[in-house]
């Protein structure tokens, strides 16, 4: 998880921050942190457990049987997680992204999204509700999830060769089988589907043309992330990073490809579409082309805190401001001053300690916030 997480207090006074002053205002929508960034997206982890075990995310010799996974009591209730969707979209966000672990473990997630799906923004606006997942239960729950309110869902896949598939999920699942998920979700209707693999060098590198082929004209979008160093346990290794500028080499070669601009600011994914008209990628650069500079998002772990960074080492304890009976206003006060002191931009100054344990610094887990 992380050795880190911070106190709130509603107070002037004793030095732990934020220190949110006692003569509360109402917090202002679309306030800026220290870079200039807007908040716009929130993502949160609804389980921290997960039926794979995906080397750069939950190694199999660090999230074992004897791992301390968190109670019931830990996690955020649904209620509270849509109590804290409704204080970030009176504050300006847009989007939310469910993940986990794997999302679809926790039980009747459907009826979490039936409750998001009612939360509006101060316009009155629906938020755009999304689920990123593994696909291996995606058969059984992909028609409820679409009748329950969510708009658009995410399938990672880390290759088409069971072989490879295998290894990188590290639990012999078939890779059949988050074919047959996507399948379903298509099935029910979610008409924006994209696929994300994780490319790690000379261990799955060679898929990416195939990959490519087989989504090619069905209207699903595939991206590739390149290996990024979450978390201090999946012994991330600069060496087995291939650059995306090699993706696109390998993939225009075959499938000839050209660049388009993005969907909105701050998307992460740099999109290509292929020349003929029969679809795009993307690509997900966090190691060799950053994007702090465009980051809107804040994560909000399983069991109820803030972390303004994919690779931050501390977090910010909002489950405990909740259930000791602060108000809305309150918790919106201390979420925006938070906010405005954020200068996160870890990719900006990633160094050669990033994946040593000792080093002092260790990050919170993906498994713990979602990717």
């Amino acid at each position: 998880m992380v050795d880190k997480v911070i106190p709130i207090r509603i107070d002037e006074g004793k030095g732990l921050k934020p220190s949110i002053p006692k003569d509360l205002v109402q917090a202002h929508p679309h306030t800026k942190d220290l870079r200039g960034r807007t908040l716009r997206d929130l993502r949160i982890s609804v389980t921290d457990r997960c039926n794979f075990r995906c080397t750069y995310c939950m190694p199999k010799e660090v999230f074992d049987q004897h791992y301390p996974y968190l109670s019931h009591s830990e996690l955020l209730s649904f209620e509270e997680i849509t109590r804290l969707s409704s204080i970030f979209a009176g504050l300006g966000i847009e989007k939310i992204r469910l993940t986990g672990g794997e999302p679809l473990l926790r039980k009747n997630i459907e009826v979490l999204i039936g409750m998001l799906a009612n939360v509006r923004t101060p316009a009155g606006d629906a938020l755009d509700l999304t689920l990123t997942t593994n696909g291996s239960i995606l058969r059984k729950k992909a028609l409820a999830l679409k009748n329950a309110g969510l708009h658009r869902i995410t399938i990672s896949l880390d290759g088409l060769n069971d072989e490879t598939f295998r290894k990188m999920n590290d639990v012999d699942f078939p890779v059949a089988d988050v074919l047959d998920g996507i399948a379903a979700a298509q099935e029910a209707g979610f008409s924006n589907i994209k696929v994300n693999m994780v490319v790690k060098k000379n261990i799955n590198d060679h898929e990416i043309v195939a990959m490519a082929k087989h989504f090619k004209g069905s209207g699903i979008v595939l991206r590739f992330i390149e290996f990024m160093d979450v978390g201090s346990s999946n012994g991330w290794d600069l060496t087995q990073v291939l650059p995306s500028k090699e993706v696109i080499a390998k993939i225009h070669e075959a499938f000839p490809l050209e660049p388009i601009g993005a969907n909105y600011s701050g998307e992460v994914a740099q999109r290509w579409r292929y020349t003929d008209g029969s679809g795009e990628i993307g690509v997900i650069s966090s190691v060799t082309q950053t994007f702090c500079h465009e980051c809107t998002r804040a994560r909000i772990s399983t069991d109820g805190q803030m972390y303004l960074c994919l690779f931050a080492n501390e977090g910010f304890d909002f489950k405990t401001l909740m259930r000791s009976g602060k108000s809305d206003l309150e918790i919106s006060n201390a979420l925006m001053a938070i906010w405005a002191a954020r200068d996160d931009h870890y990719s900006e100054i990633r160094g050669s300690n990033t994946a040593n344990p000792n080093s002092g610094n260790r990050k919170v887990e993906m498994s713990y916030i979602g990717g």
